[in-house]
């Protein structure tokens, strides 16, 4: 069973380059602001996107895609590179419905072979697992080596992040664990993390550059002198401080692939302007 496809959801964050590279197909959640509908990533960009977040009195929120939306994708996928096996990789159960709506789906294509992982993850998290399993594909290894080197990833998987402002996660209902950090001071910036495919408190640092230093010092330490496989820098649109983070890491570590990537609009509508974030994992 060699022959089989890689599909994910827009919040892989996945640089284009490497979504056309492997040929990966994206099913867009929703963003939705006053009455208007956007798909992620399709028909609203990530700069036009964050503008209207900061201009913007009213607040955007997001949904997955539906059950119906699903069973249509998979058949357009099983069409398109004639075969009957996919390999669906999606955003964290825990932070969305996506996977549900994917379950559901698969149920009503008993002629289709789809196998569903949760990635426990988003952004490059999610990414970096879609990537591992597209080379697999490519190396024309069978269904199950990919599925173990996408869980291999998964459970090496680290996504550390700074907030500017806890308001966006509170809102958006993604806010998890890190709910006991709510009312701190405001010069205080929550360092937080994914852990188990939930949103987590990590560390509350004071001032901003502090809290971008503490990023690569967490890396530091978890990586504990071991290769850096692969780093991605992610942000929304917060280039300049992006671009700090990306040369503290590149100088300690020199990772073999490291990606710098803005935020999909439904990733940056729960964590807010100003969040900044590292993606890697380590493999002994």
């Amino acid at each position: 069973m060699n022959h089989f496809v890689v599909v994910t959801d827009s919040t892989a964050n996945l640089p284009p380059e490497l979504v056309s590279e492997y040929d990966i197909p994206i099913i867009p959640l929703t963003v939705h602001w006053g009455e208007e509908t956007y798909l992620d990533g399709v028909n609203l960009d990530a700069t036009t996107f964050y503008k209207w977040l900061q201009e913007r009195e009213t607040f955007p929120t997001t949904s997955q895609p539906s059950p119906g939306a699903f069973v249509e994708f998979f058949q357009n996928v099983a069409e398109k590179f004639a075969t009957t096996n996919i390999l669906g990789i999606f955003i964290s159960a825990e932070l969305s419905g996506t996977l549900a709506s994917a379950i559901q789906a698969k149920a009503d294509l008993p002629d289709l072979h789809i196998e569903l992982v949760d990635s426990r993850s988003t952004s490059m998290g999610l990414g970096m697992q879609v990537l591992a399993a597209a080379r697999a594909m490519r190396e024309g290894q069978p269904f199950e080596v990919a599925i173990e080197r996408v869980l291999r990833v998964r459970d090496n998987m680290n996504i550390i992040f700074a907030v500017d402002t806890l308001e966006y996660l509170h809102r958006g209902g993604r806010i998890g664990g890190a709910a006991r950090l709510l009312g701190t001071a405001l010069n205080l910036k929550p360092v937080l993390q994914i852990e188990d495919g939930k949103v987590m408190p990590l560390e509350k640092v004071r001032m901003r550059r502090k809290s971008l230093q503490r990023l690569v010092e967490i890396v530091k330490e978890r990586a504990n002198g071991r290769r850096l496989v692969e780093v991605a820098v992610i942000h929304t649109q917060a280039g300049e401080d992006a671009g700090l983070v990306e040369g503290w890491l590149k100088e300690l570590f020199a990772p073999e692939v490291m990606y710098t990537t803005i935020l999909t609009p439904v990733v940056g509508t729960h964590v807010g302007p100003g969040t900044i974030g590292v993606v890697f994992y380590v493999i002994d």
